[in-house]
């Protein structure tokens, strides 16, 4: 049963970029809107609600961190914006007029607007003394941490953008671009206002500070490795991650079995999870059904978004008796509609069409009788096993004899019980070129592949990613998509032309 009853922010109406509305809020108050814990309550809700809207992790988010990060395929060809959106997203180098850059855009604004809302007119409470007091000062604190969140993703898709901290009036939708530096100075304000508000024991189905704690972590070893213009020379940002990821360590474990993460109805708020998102049957969002193969159940499922061939051998070469081959990669089903085998790479070994590729099955549906082509499976974001990976980096940078630790204990769960050489032998290099691949293997279309490969510079995807895929042993160019290779295009997605068209202070 799901915790949290997701519902429409109501009180609120306050949409950005793209949409047209200058028009002022009504004239809210505290007193209006956030009188009670339930009414606090119901416009934290109304921000998840807005997340897992199909515009944003509903669907068009999973299409930009899947296919965008030179990792996913989607069916070529067709006379519709959707197949042009996939092809270009495939090849990493979408236009600024297509509707998933569109669309997330907007629906990350939106969230941000809602968020920007209640911090505005709830200062939280100096001294919290009475439960309800302590509640509400915590569900203030994730609006801190939902706004510093969202920023992140928007700030590491686009790079400079628009820095909206105040409630949408006609003052504060027109804004220039922001420098990259600015925006991150303000995820890390919000993250830490984050964690003073924060409950380390939140209702169920909420995140805790420690969310906030992975969040910082992320943030600093994004920083790590950034330009220098980004970085404060007195800050060891590596350090600072560790700092944070570590007291995140331990408040969490990892679920017995890899396949339960993914499992319907029975994956909510569990022992890994350290924040998601909760979905309801009926929400708006079918991320479950655009992960799910053509005809593997009896609903109407999409089927979109596939895997490359060399993705998939990556995996399969480095560790051939991992379990989590067969649990994320589908390569034959029998097809509800006709009861056929359906056969995708690697068991066809002739690349002729879209069977080519593998399906994604961990996100998928699993049960071939659901006749529901939208699934209740949660949305997780962040979870102990990334966090174990994040660790082992982060240790290995700082040489502290961490490291082969924290990546053992995320091999045990799946049976690999005989670590690769490179986090044994001593080589830092040997060892941060293995971690980086840990996070594919473990987290592949999670909505983290985008921001990993890109992580550690143009260097690295165009010769870890880019390249590979492109001089692959498999790559058949009537079927594959070839990935763009310029670092002004790749490395960034375009601000979206309605923004452009609409804010008056951005030009392009």
């Amino acid at each position: 049963m799901k915790k949290i009853n997701i519902i429409l922010f109501t009180v609120v109406i306050s949409l950005l970029g793209a949409c047209g509305i200058e028009e002022d809020n009504p004239n809210l108050t505290k007193e209006d809107a956030f009188v009670s814990f339930d009414s606090y309550k119901r416009n934290i809700d109304g921000v998840y609600s807005n997340m897992i809207d199909w515009g944003y992790m509903g669907n068009q988010y999973y299409f930009i961190t899947g296919l965008g990060s030179g990792f996913g395929w989607s069916k070529r060809g067709g006379n519709n914006n959707k197949s042009f959106d996939n092809l270009t997203l495939c090849s990493l180098k979408p236009s600024n007029s297509s509707t998933y850059v569109e669309n997330t855009w907007i629906q990350m604004y939106s969230t941000i607007s809602k968020t920007n809302d209640i911090i505005a007119f709830s200062p939280p409470f100096e001294s919290a003394s009475s439960s309800e007091e302590m509640g509400i000062n915590s569900i203030i604190g994730e609006a801190y941490f939902l706004r510093a969140y969202n920023y992140f993703n928007l700030v590491r898709l686009w790079g400079q953008v628009p820095l909206r901290t105040e409630p949408a009036i006609n003052s504060t939708v027109h804004q220039p671009k922001s420098s990259e530096k600015a925006i991150y100075d303000q995820i890390i304000l919000d993250a830490n206002q984050a964690l003073l508000l924060m409950s380390e024991s939140p209702i169920s189905g909420y995140p805790a500070k420690y969310a906030a704690d992975m969040l910082l972590a992320k943030v600093y070893m994004t920083l790590a490795t950034a330009e220098a213009s980004l970085q404060d020379p007195a800050l060891d940002y590596w350090q600072l991650a560790y700092d944070h990821a570590i007291k995140v360590h331990g408040n969490y474990t990892l679920l017995p079995n890899y396949d339960d993460l993914f499992a319907e109805d029975s994956n909510d708020a569990n022992s890994e999870s350290i924040f998601e998102l909760q979905v309801a049957v009926g929400a708006s969002t079918d991320h479950v059904r655009s992960f799910t193969a053509s005809n593997y159940t009896k609903a109407n499922t999409f089927g979109n978004i596939r895997i490359n061939a060399d993705v998939y051998d990556l995996h399969n070469s480095t560790y051939p008796a991992d379990q989590r081959i067969t649990s994320t990669f589908l390569t034959n089903y029998t097809q509800q509609h006709n009861g056929q085998t359906y056969n995708s790479y690697p068991n066809v070994t002739n690349r002729t069409n879209w069977n080519g590729f593998p399906y994604p099955l961990k996100l998928g549906s699993k049960n071939p009788d659901n006749r529901i082509r939208e699934g209740n499976q949660n949305v997780i974001i962040y979870r102990y096993a990334d966090l174990l990976i994040m660790l082992a980096e982060i240790s290995n940078e700082l040489q502290n004899g961490e490291a082969a630790g924290y990546v053992q204990e995320v091999l045990d769960r799946v049976g690999i019980t005989t670590p690769l050489a490179a986090y044994t032998s001593g080589d830092q290099d040997a060892f941060r070129n293995a971690i980086m691949k840990e996070y594919q293997f473990e987290l592949l279309m999670e909505g983290h592949d985008w921001y990993n490969n890109r992580r550690r510079g143009y260097d690295y995807f165009l010769n870890n990613v880019i390249i590979p895929h492109n001089t692959s042993s498999t790559f058949k160019g009537s079927i594959d998509v070839t990935h763009e290779t310029s670092e002004a295009i790749v490395m960034k997605l375009p601000i979206p032309a309605s923004e452009i068209n609409y804010n008056e202070e951005i030009e392009n």
